[in-house]
Parts: structure tokens; sequence; C-alpha cells
């Protein structure tokens, strides 16, 4: 049984709770969060942008402390899951590695290039796995995705568009630091950023243009230049009108068909205006049936398994891979450096 302590206890701990109530072979068993209410399991001032408000919790049967460092020191944990705002991620991570502690951090793994590299050296010199909860590959649609380019299920890919873009939110007071957010390049367009490494490969070249703010992206669209694969595009960012609270899409062009998604928030509704669907060379259009948890957190347990598969039996990370992680966030620096520029940068 692999035990996990979760430290941080925003919406994105509450989401990896109710994710890791689906796993097998695993279970929390402690938490971590400096908020005297939630340590007592009142969770009910947790809310995030999909999924239900956090309740009232029963932790009776959970280590719960204020001080991560008791997680830390604590040899009945066996991965530790940091769900910190980002800007903390760096401090934690460390010290996690120094106790010898499997690591799971919340995406993006940093804002900054460099405390990135050093977490990930750090952790391949210690030998400690360090994994990254990029969660996007896990959702049935994208999972779909992915495997049907590495299969070439449909053929090889030819060509491929994403899409990802929000409203300013206002449902989180740790929203409002553009800064320490890395702006939407990389607190949003990372998750693109790190579908398009993990299931394409990591392009040789970007070319961006866009909208900065602070020396950050608020607004890009991206051509991904890979010399012998496939012409790959992302549009992203934070402008959206107020009614578009989310949206997020994509089409994947393959020699012998073309697969179709797309579905957001539209004026506080969750509409699906194109579900997976498989346009065949014959013309026919058909939806796609899709295996596995659809719960709002469905994913999260999957990801969570993925993370315990690894530990127990060393299966691959897949998209948890921290290398994968850092590429992904180089890339978001490449863009901006490309808009800045107003050329092509290199990898």
């Amino acid at each position: 049984m692999t035990r996990i302590g979760i430290i941080g206890m925003g919406f994105m701990g509450f989401t990896h709770f109710e994710g890791a109530k689906g796993l097998e072979g695993a279970e929390v068993t402690a938490f971590s969060t400096r908020n005297p209410t939630k340590l007592a399991g009142d969770w009910t001032s947790i809310k995030g942008n999909f999924g239900p408000p956090g309740g009232t919790v029963d932790v009776s049967g959970l280590k719960a402390s204020a001080d991560y460092h008791d997680l830390l020191d604590d040899p009945d944990i066996d991965l530790i899951d940091i769900c910190l705002p980002t800007d903390q991620h760096f401090d934690v991570v460390m010290e996690s590695i120094a106790a010898g502690k499997a690591t799971l951090v919340e995406k993006p793994i940093s804002v900054c290039r460099d405390q990135a590299r050093q977490m990930v050296e750090a952790a391949e010199s210690a030998g400690v796995p360090l994994l990254v909860a990029h969660v996007l590959p896990f959702f049935p649609e994208f999972e779909f995705a992915a495997n049907a380019i590495a299969d070439q299920t449909y053929g090889g890919l030819r060509a491929a568009h994403f899409r990802r873009v929000i409203a300013p939110p206002d449902w989180s007071d740790g929203m409002s630091d553009f800064t320490k957010l890395g702006g939407w390049g990389i607190d949003l367009h990372i998750h693109d950023n790190h579908f398009i490494a993990h299931a394409c490969g990591r392009p040789e070249k970007v070319f961006s243009s866009g909208i900065l703010q602070e020396g950050f992206v608020n607004h890009v669209h991206t051509n991904y230049v890979y010399e012998n694969g496939p012409a790959v595009s992302a549009v992203s960012g934070g402008i959206a009108a107020s009614g578009l609270a989310f949206g997020h899409s994509f089409e994947l062009f393959f020699e012998d068909g073309t697969l179709l998604f797309d579905a957001g928030t539209y004026g506080d509704e969750w509409v699906v205006s194109r579900p997976l669907s498989l346009v065949s060379n014959d013309g026919s259009v058909t939806s796609v049936e899709l295996a596995g948890d659809d719960s709002w957190c469905g994913a999260f347990t999957r990801e969570l398994q993925t993370a315990v598969n690894h530990l127990q039996n060393g299966d691959s990370p897949g998209p948890l891979s921290a290398r994968v992680a850092l590429d992904a966030l180089n890339i978001c620096y490449a863009e901006a450096e490309s808009i800045q520029q107003g050329s092509a940068v290199t990898l």
C-alpha cells in the first residue's frame, strides 16, 4: 500500500484527495495545511473552476499537521503530493527530495526555469522519483488522442491544432498575481505545450505571435516546428470575454481520418460543441466511445494511479515525467522570446 501525504489543502489538494479515493493499492493517510479550520475538517471554503466545492470531511483517520515538515519526516508516508501555489514548489520539492521522499508536484513544476532544472537534476542525482502532475493527458479525449498519435491508429499524424482560452478568472485570490502565475502562457497554455511535447515530441523550434504582459504571455498563437514531423499549432490565452469562462478543443489530421473535439463553459453552461468525433475518408462522422471514469475527478484518479504504478512496479511515468514537464516550461519561455523577437526560437 502506497501511503500518500498531501501538502496544501486548497482546490488542487482537495481534488487530489477526492481523486485518491478511487486508487488501487494506495490511499491518502496525511495532509498538511496552515489553516486551522481545514485541519479540523471544514473544507467548505474550497472552490475552483470545475467540480463541486469542498464540504465537511471526517479527518479523524488522517494525520493532520500545520507543519508540512511533519510529513517529510514521517517514515509511514511513501509519496509526498505537493499541491501548493507554484511559487512555493521549489523549496518544498527540494526538501522532499532531500528527505528521500518520492514526490509528485502540481503543474507547472515552476515559473522559474533555473529552479525547475535544479529540481529535476536534484531528483535524478539523488535517485528520488520526481513526478509533475500534468493532468490533461489523463482526460479521456486527450488520452485517446495521445494513444492514436503513438499507435498510428489512423495512420501517421499530418497536422494538429489546439485551443485553450479563458476569461480572466475571479474565482480565486491566488489567480490575481499575474507574475506569480507566470502569465497565462505558463499557468494555462503550458497544458498544451506539455501535451504536444508528450504526444508529438519536443519541437525543434517555435514561432509565436501574441500579447505579452509584464514579460509573460497573456495570449499566444504558436507554430511548433518539427523538421520531419507534423504541422502543429496552438492558440491560448486569458483575454476572452467573461461569458467564455473556459474553452478547449483540438483538430488532429491523420492520414486515414480526422479527430475533432470542442467543449467549454459558455454563459455559465458547460457546452460540448463537438464530442470526440472521427471523420473518416469515406465521409462518415462517428462519435468515439471513451472508456474509463468520466466523473469530475476521474482524470486525477488516473494521474495518481500512474504515479502509484510507477513507484510500485517501475511502470513508465508517462505524462508525469519531470523531463517532459521541464520541456513544456522551456517551450513557454521560447514562445515569449519569439513574440518579443518576431522570429522563430530554437529549443
